[in-house]
C-alpha cells in the first residue's frame, strides 16, 4: 500500500486551508487550554495529550496528501459526548490540533472507528452510538470537512439490551441475513479495507459459546460494493486460540504486515493484543497462527488501552495506544503512547520500534562511560537524570542473575520506576528450539516495569509491574531505549517488545538513574541519556 502525494492544486488548497485553520475560534480556544494545562507537573510535553478535556481511545491513524491524521474520542467541555478530535503531522511527533473532525448527530455520540485512504478521499468508518456503525468521507488536503454517507447508520445495530427495550423479541438481520445466535453487542469499533472492488468491515464483538461456556472474542465481518448497502457474512476469525476465555475484540484493525496481516484490537476485559495470521481472499477469513499482548497487565489503572494503526507503506504498520490514568489530573487524564512500528522478523515474530523523528526532540546530552557493575550494588550515577528524557542504553548481562536500570529516583530511593531483566527466565518457545535439540537456548527472557515504588502519593494508584516476554539471543546483548515523559515511561527493548506505564512521582527529586546487578558482575557498555523537549 503506497502513500497518498501532495501534487500543486492540493498545495494551494491546503495553503488556503491552513489560513482558515489558524483563524478557527476553537484552535485558539485548544492554544488557550494547552497553555493553562501545561503547568501541570503530570501532563506529558512530547507525547500528545487532547488539548482540552479528557481522551480516549485514539482513532482512524492515516497518511494522507503528505501528512499523518490522528484522530481521537475527545470530550469537549462545552458538549462532552464523544467527538473525534483531530490533529496532523508531518514527522509523527510534532502535531498541531485541527477542529473536532466528526461530531454527534444524528447520532448520540461518536465512539471508535478506522479510515481507509483512497486515491481522491478518505473513508472513515465508526460507531454511532444508538445508530449503528457509520461510515463518513472527506476529501480536502486537512480532512476538515467530513459528509455522513447517508445520514444514519449504514449498519444499524441490533444490541440485545436495546432490543430488549424496545421490546422486540428477535434481533433484526443485517443485509437480510441475521447476526449469529446470542451474539453480544453485535457491532462496535468498526474497521476498514478494501479487496479487489469490495469493502469490507469488520465489528468488535463476542460470541457467548467459547470455553466452559465463556463467550470469546469475534469479529464480524460485513462486505458492500457502495459504503451504502453492507451485508453481514460470517465471523472472521479462523483457529484463534490465542486470547481469554471472556475476551472481546474491540477496536479492530486489520492490515497487511510483511507478506502476512496482523489484527490489532483491545479487549475490554485484557488490553491491547495483536494476530497474526494469513487473510484467505477466497472464504474471507483471517486464518490466525498467533498472537501476543501489548499489555502485560489489566490496562486500568495506567495501562496501555486500545490500539490505532496504519500501514506505513514499507511493509510495516504504524501504531499508537491510549495509555490510562492512574491518578486524578483535572482538565484531563489519559494520553497516547509514542508511535511504534510494527514489522515481522519471521514467520510469527513481530518487532516493535519507535516511530517518527524523535531524535529531533533531542537536547542536552549526558553520556555515561562503559563500566563494570559489580555484584549485589547499586550504582547511583551522578548528575544523570530528569523527567522529561529519553535514554539509551546497552548492557552484557554476563552471569548476572538480574540487571535493573532504574529511573525516577529520589536521591533516597523513597521513590523509583524498576526496570529489570531476567535473562532465559521465560517460556520455552518451542517452534525456536526445533525439538530438543536447542531446548534451553530458546528460551525466552523477561522484561519487567515495576511501578511498585514509583511515587508516595496516597491517590496514585498502584499498579502490579509489567512482565513481558522478549527473546535474546546467548550472543546478544540487552539494548533499551528509554522514554520518559513526566508521568509516563515506555521500555523498547531489543527492537523486539515494548512495555509502558504512567507513573506519578509525588517528590521534586524523584528524576535520578541507577543500575544494579544482582548475584554476578555485569557489563554496561553505553549509556546515553537527553533531555527532550516538548513538542507543543
Amino acid at each position: 500500500m503506497g502513500h497518498s502525494k501532495t501534487t500543486p492544486d492540493r498545495d494551494t488548497a491546503e495553503a488556503a486551508q491552513e489560513a482558515l485553520r489558524r483563524q478557527h475560534p476553537i484552535l485558539r480556544r485548544f492554544a488557550a487550554s494547552r497553555e493553562q494545562l501545561a503547568a501541570d507537573p503530570y501532563r506529558p510535553q512530547y507525547h500528545f495529550v487532547s488539548p482540552e478535556g479528557a481522551l480516549n481511545d485514539p482513532n482512524g491513524l492515516c497518511f494522507w496528501q503528505g501528512r499523518w491524521h490522528l484522530f481521537y474520542q475527545a470530550f469537549p467541555p462545552a458538549d462532552p459526548r464523544p467527538h473525534w478530535g483531530h490533529a496532523v503531522s508531518d514527522d509523527l511527533i510534532h502535531w498541531r490540533d485541527l477542529p473536532h473532525a466528526l461530531t454527534p448527530g444524528p447520532e448520540e455520540s461518536c465512539w471508535s472507528g478506522a479510515t481507509l485512504v483512497e486515491a481522491d478521499r478518505v473513508i472513515a468508518m465508526y460507531h454511532g452510538h444508538e445508530l449503528g456503525n457509520m461510515v463518513a468521507v472527506a476529501r480536502d488536503p486537512l480532512l476538515l470537512h467530513w459528509e455522513k454517507v447517508t445520514g444514519t447508520a449504514v449498519i444499524p445495530n441490533p444490541c440485545p439490551i436495546w432490543t430488549r427495550t424496545t421490546g422486540k423479541e428477535q434481533l433484526p438481520g443485517v443485509g437480510g441475513n441475521p447476526p449469529p445466535a446470542g451474539a453480544i453487542n453485535f457491532v462496535y469499533d468498526p474497521c476498514i479495507w478494501k479487496e479487489g472492488n469490495v469493502y469490507y468491515s469488520i465489528s468488535g464483538g463476542a460470541l457467548p459459546h467459547g470455553p466452559s461456556g465463556r463467550r470469546r472474542r469475534a469479529e464480524f465481518l460485513f462486505g458492500s460494493r457502495d459504503l451504502v448497502t453492507w451485508r453481514y457474512l460470517h465471523p472472521f476469525l479462523e483457529d484463534d486460540i490465542f486470547g481469554l476465555p471472556g475476551d472481546d475484540g474491540g477496536c479492530p484493525y486489520f492490515w497487511p504486515i510483511g507478506d502476512r496481516h496482523i489484527l490489532l484490537h483491545f479487549s475490554h476485559m485484557s488490553g491491547g493484543h495483536y494476530l497474526l495470521g494469513d487473510y484467505d481472499t477466497d472464504r474471507d477469513k483471517f486464518v490466525v497462527t498467533f498472537g501476543g499482548r501489548f499489555t502485560f497487565g489489566p490496562w486500568y489503572p495506567g495501562g496501555v488501552h486500545a490500539p490505532t494503526a496504519t500501514p506505513d507503506g514499507q511493509g510495516g504498520v504504524i501504531a499508537l495506544f491510549n495509555i490510562n490514568a492512574a491518578k486524578p489530573t483535572p482538565g484531563w487524564d489519559q494520553i497516547l503512547s509514542l508511535p511504534r512500528r510494527l514489522t515481522l522478523t519471521g514467520k510469527d515474530a513481530l518487532a516493535v520500534q519507535p516511530a517518527g523523528d524523535l531524535e529531533s526532540l533531542r537536547g542536552d546530552h549526558q553520556p555515561v562511560a562503559a563500566r563494570v557493575l559489580p555484584a549485589n550494588r547499586e550504582i547511583v550515577l551522578d548528575g544523570v537524570g530528569g523527567n522529561a528524557v529519553e535514554i539509551a542504553a546497552e548492557f552484557d548481562p554476563q552471569d548476572a542473575q538480574t540487571l535493573e536500570l532504574n529511573v525516577l529516583r529520589s536521591p533516597g530511593k523513597e521513590e523509583y520506576t524498576r526496570i529489570a531483566f531476567y535473562r532465559d527466565r521465560g517460556y520455552v518457545d518451542w517452534e525456536r528450539s526445533d525439538g530438543w535439540t536447542r531446548f534451553q537456548e530458546s528460551r525466552d527472557s523477561l522484561i519487567a516495569l515495576d511501578t511498585t515504588y514509583s511515587s508516595e502519593l496516597p491517590d496514585a494508584a498502584s499498579r502490579a509491574p509489567e512482565i513481558a516476554p522478549v527473546y535474546v539471543a546467548p550472543d546478544e546483548t540487552l539494548q533499551l531505549r528509554v522514554f520518559i515523559d513526566k508521568s509516563v515511561v515506555e521500555v523498547f527493548a531489543n527492537g523486539r517488545q515494548c512495555l509502558a506505564v504512567r507513573v506519578y512521582p509525588g517528590r521534586e527529586d524523584s528524576l535520578g538513574v541507577s543500575l544494579r546487578a544482582q548475584g554476578a558482575d555485569a557489563a554496561l557498555r553505553s549509556l546515553d541519556l537527553w533531555q527532550m523537549r516538548s513538542i507543543y
